[in-house]
């Protein structure tokens, strides 16, 4: 009984760590794509996790909300953040500074 709660809790451990790698290149192909539309330079092309919630989808159902930091630059000699907000796996906003651009 040991081994098999060991083996389920194995197995949860790895979805969480495989749908974090999902949700950050769902994030980073969010935040390429507002910057590309926006005009500005997305910086060190990466995104960083900066917050982990359960929240409520649509349906009512219970999952993660992820939220993603990433910089960007105007003028190429400015860093300014922006930030993807993921429910589950969709994308539910995307900021860049001042601007929202809503999925």
């Amino acid at each position: 009984m040991t081994e098999l709660i060991v083996l389920l809790l194995l197995g949860a451990a790895a979805w969480f760590v495989l749908a974090g790698l999902q949700a950050r290149e769902t994030a980073y192909a969010a935040a390429r794509r507002a910057c590309e539309e926006a005009g500005v330079q997305f910086l060190d092309d990466t995104v960083g996790q900066s917050g982990l919630r359960l929240a409520r989808d649509a349906e009512g159902r219970a999952v993660f909300e992820r939220q993603f930091r990433f910089e960007f630059s105007t003028t190429g000699d400015d860093r300014q953040q922006g930030r993807v907000r993921l429910l589950g796996g969709r994308v539910q906003d995307v900021k860049l500074a001042h601007l929202w651009l809503v999925e």
